[in-house]
């Protein structure tokens, strides 16, 4: 129900109820603004885009506690979002005030204390699904975050570092016995770090020579740690080397462990928490010499394995446990030989080849 009526000052006062049976009215100086108004409240209630301009007085920081709590969360992604909605500086604003220049201050902010390109790009997305689930749920009419300009991404080819095999080798030969099969299991098996951690004997087939990733280790509170699926649900079956299955037999063998038990401990009987990992990490980069290489380069050195002995990409994706192909080809695409790597490949075989006709000939003729 809608109507418009002039007032006894001259203006004119239109009128709608919503499909709560609240009234809403706004006052102009013409009719035809008026009428066009209720024009486009009654569009947004026919096409489903309404939204009752009360709803978006809650306070970006009331929205994101209350919406927060029904959200089905791993805790590694509370801790992620918590963070990123603590740093924003309009979290007492009401949502409907909040425009895209208020996220464009707080990027530039963020650029101007330093993040890195990645940090700042990770807290935007997240702050960006707050505002999306208020579009979704008709708190506000349009998400002020569309159209805000990110800092840029280095080029991957750029920002990736990867061992060589010498460095690989020093580190193996620089770890302890136990930790040296951890790093194998990186580094020739391209396991990530919480998945290496989580490595019970049960999950590795000797006959079979595969090894089954079904599970990671996280941060708890504390020193404790939680066990949860693979990121991504990236659960696979992984085809190891013999020289790694020989490190991982030899480990076992050693310990006397078997079924469940955790090839790798930490304190008590629990897996290793992340920070005792990489404190090890630390000490054997120091004892190598080596100060540049991250635990998860070794992954990149598995991956770049792969693809330059000619695994195709859904290979790669399959043995990293990447939930989408796109995701290995925005990593590692400049690792695949191009077009122009092909040609120039063609072409020395086909000089090779003539290259021995000629010398074939050569000998006939004498």
């Amino acid at each position: 129900m809608a109507s418009i009526a002039k007032r006894p000052d001259g203006q004119w006062r239109a009128r709608y109820r919503d499909e709560a049976g609240r009234e809403h009215s706004k006052h102009f100086r013409r009719r035809v603004d008026a009428q066009r108004w209720l024009d486009e409240v009654t569009t947004a209630v026919v096409t489903g885009h309404y939204v009752d301009p009360k709803a978006g007085r809650v306070t970006f920081k009331s929205f994101y506690a209350d919406w927060s709590q029904r959200q089905l969360w791993q805790s590694t992604t509370v801790t992620a979002m918590s963070l990123a909605a603590r740093s924003v500086p309009f979290a007492d604003l009401p949502l409907n005030k909040v425009r895209k220049s208020h996220l464009e201050q707080w990027v530039k902010r963020m650029q101007s204390a330093g993040l890195q390109p990645g940090t700042i790009r990770t807290r935007f997305r997240n702050v960006a699904r707050v505002f999306r689930a208020a579009v979704d749920d008709r708190v506000i009419p349009t998400d002020p975050c569309k159209g805000v300009s990110l800092p840029a991404m280095r080029r991957a080819e750029a920002a990736m570092q990867l061992p060589t095999a010498q460095q690989v080798g020093d580190l193996l030969q620089a770890a302890d016995e136990s930790f040296q099969a951890f790093l194998g299991l990186c580094a020739f098996a391209g396991l990530r770090l919480g998945e290496a951690a989580a490595v019970q004997v049960g999950d590795i087939d000797f006959l079979r020579r595969t090894l089954k990733v079904s599970r990671q280790v996280q941060r708890g509170g504390g020193p404790n740690v939680e066990i949860r699926a693979p990121k991504y649900g990236s659960e696979r079956t992984v085809f190891l080397p013999d020289g790694l299955l020989a490190m991982l037999a030899d480990l076992i063998a050693r310990r006397g462990i078997a079924g469940t038990a955790w090839l790798f401990v930490g304190e008590g009987d629990n897996p290793p928490h992340q920070n005792t990992v990489g404190h090890r990490w630390r000490q054997t980069c120091k004892r190598a010499g080596i100060a540049v290489i991250t635990m998860h380069d070794l992954r990149h050195f598995y991956a770049s394995g792969l693809i330059a002995s000619g695994c195709d990409v859904v290979t790669v994706q399959r043995a990293l446990g990447h939930a989408k192909a796109t995701t290995t080809l925005n990593t590692y695409a400049h690792l695949w030989p191009t077009a122009e790597d092909r040609t120039r490949a063609a072409a020395a075989d086909l000089m090779a080849s003539a290259a021995v006709a000629d010398s074939l000939r050569t000998a006939e003729e004498v």
